[in-house]
């Protein structure tokens, strides 16, 4: 196969594609996906000098998940491996089965996350952990080379579900945590899985704790997303799990993604528990007394960083990219300095305890566990982030590379540089502790805030992040911004010039 077109399919640390022909042409075809696979076994065995022995492989909800299973079991098969075949599960459950599950070298899901209903991907896991970018260059080499051989002896395919298994270890957490079996008995908490994985969360986790899920919406697998896309991040589906949530008196709503390795919440007074709350209160969680580094994206708020350094925290602000945050995180580890969490914006937490592994459902059961406590102590969860300040306004804009581009990120990496050198004036300041693009800091009559200009990971497109703790004031920097970024013959500032010409 050619190169060209298979590094089309890196994202980040997974491979992603169109798999459906709804509106664009497939681009992860059967050919692709099992040239894929194929490098996949022979990248590990040049890694760890062993073949894998035994693969597992699960998969989320969507529509193209048949015809990926068929060529991604023929592929294992055909290296002379056998294939586990887990079924419809969560991506972070892949993972675990590694750890304490059937004996098997590695696993695949296959997964595009919250991507649409046409888009469909791989994921690889081996017991070190999900594999990074690098290591996704070197398979789709080896796929685009070809040099597979062929094996006298085919691997076997049997059926086995891990689920049950998972889930009663996330049940089994909250009862030695809580030192009672059922918890959550007398508690409304009710799911929204947007027709993703997620669903099996109520019957298997909740219940068994004795929480009353009645009210829980988009439970059915359906990889057709007919209600809103599985997505915390999602404001349509932000607003569904909180109208049900309130509609129900739940005392608290949990929302995932399509494959579970995100999750939000909401509180029993349909206060959404997301994005800097969500960081604040899985801060809670992790530190629980202790001083340590809290490791987000680079995208979270002044307030946040207050409230980590109230609890005795130090928050470093990295770059975007659940996998950049992670990494981190692990490095500082190693190196000696305590880092009990990895956590975006996005909802993907990695908590030390649990390999640093992003996990939707692990996440949730952490908060359940405080959601006990604070209730037999005469308290609520919003209690343990009170203290959270929230800025006045948060925005983000996302401005375009025109044709006049031949490189986006180069040409991004130059305006950034370029605004590094600029003379920002009197009361603006860059930010000492960025790292990620370009953080500019301004005070009360500049704005009182700052914005983030940085590059994609995946598109070609610079977001912007702008946050001030007063009303008007992102109109106020973005327009500093314009006049720093406007003449720049390659960039498309029209969202910008919208934002701030906006009523």
């Amino acid at each position: 196969m050619n190169y060209d077109e298979l590094k089309k399919l890196k994202s980040g640390s997974d491979v992603r594609g169109i798999a459906s022909e709804i509106s664009s042409p497939v681009t992860l075809t059967d050919e692709a996906v099992y040239a894929i696979v194929r490098a996949f076994a022979a990248w590990y065995e040049k890694k760890y000098a062993k073949k894998p022995g035994t693969i597992a492989v699960g998969h989320d909800v969507r529509i193209s998940t048949d015809a990926i299973l068929k060529q991604v079991l023929n592929a294992v098969t055909d290296c002379g491996i056998d294939a586990v075949n887990c079924g419809l599960c969560s991506t972070p459950s892949m993972f675990m089965l590694l750890k304490y599950g059937r004996k098997c070298g590695a696993a695949i899901m296959i997964t595009a996350s919250h991507l649409p209903a046409d888009r469909n991907g791989l994921k690889f896991f081996t017991p070190d952990g999900g594999l990074d970018g690098g290591d996704i260059d070197d398979i789709l080499h080896l796929a685009a080379e070809g040099n597979f051989g062929a094996f006298k002896e085919l691997g076997k395919v049997t059926n086995y579900s891990f689920l049950p298994v998972y889930c009663a270890s996330l049940v089994e957490m909250v009862r030695s945590a809580c030192g009672e079996k059922r918890p959550l008995e007398g508690k409304k908490i009710i799911v929204d899985a947007g027709n993703g994985a997620g669903g099996f969360f109520c019957d298997m986790v909740l219940k068994p704790l004795g929480a009353d899920t009645q009210g829980s919406i988009y439970l059915e697998p359906d990889g057709t997303f007919p209600n809103h896309v599985p997505n915390p991040e999602d404001k349509k589906a932000m607003n569904c799990i909180k109208a049900a949530v309130l509609r129900e008196k739940a005392d608290l709503g949990v929302i995932f993604d399509t494959d579970v390795d995100r999750a939000g919440a909401v509180d029993a007074d349909g206060h959404e528990i997301n994005r800097n709350d969500l960081i604040a209160l899985a801060s809670v969680i992790a530190l629980d007394g202790k001083k340590g580094t809290i490791v987000t994206d680079s995208v979270t708020s002044d307030g946040l960083t207050k409230f980590i350094e109230g609890l005795g925290g130090r928050h470093l602000r990295f770059k975007r990219g659940y996998k950049n945050v992670i990494d981190e995180a692990v490095r500082r580890n190693k190196a000696g300095e305590y880092c009990p969490l990895a956590i975006e914006t996005s909802g993907h937490a990695a908590f030390a305890d649990n390999y640093f592994l992003d996990d939707g459902a692990y996440l949730v059961t952490r908060i359940l566990i405080c959601l006990a406590k604070q209730t037999k102590s005469g308290h609520t969860l919003g209690d343990l982030i009170k203290n959270l300040e929230h800025p006045a306004e948060e925005d983000e804009v996302r401005i375009s590379f025109n044709s006049l581009s031949a490189d986006f990120r180069a040409d991004g990496a130059k305006v950034i540089e370029d605004i590094k050198r600029l003379p920002l004036g009197e009361g603006a300041a860059l930010a000492p502790d960025n790292y990620e693009g370009v953080k500019v800091s301004f005070d009360k009559d500049g704005g009182d805030g700052w914005f983030l200009v940085r590059i994609s990971v995946h598109d070609p497109v610079m977001p912007i992040n702008f946050e001030s703790n007063i009303k008007g004031g992102n109109k106020i920097i973005a327009a500093k911004l314009y006049e720093m970024i406007k003449d720049y013959p390659f960039l498309d500032c029209g969202n910008l010039e919208k934002f701030i010409q906006k009523a």
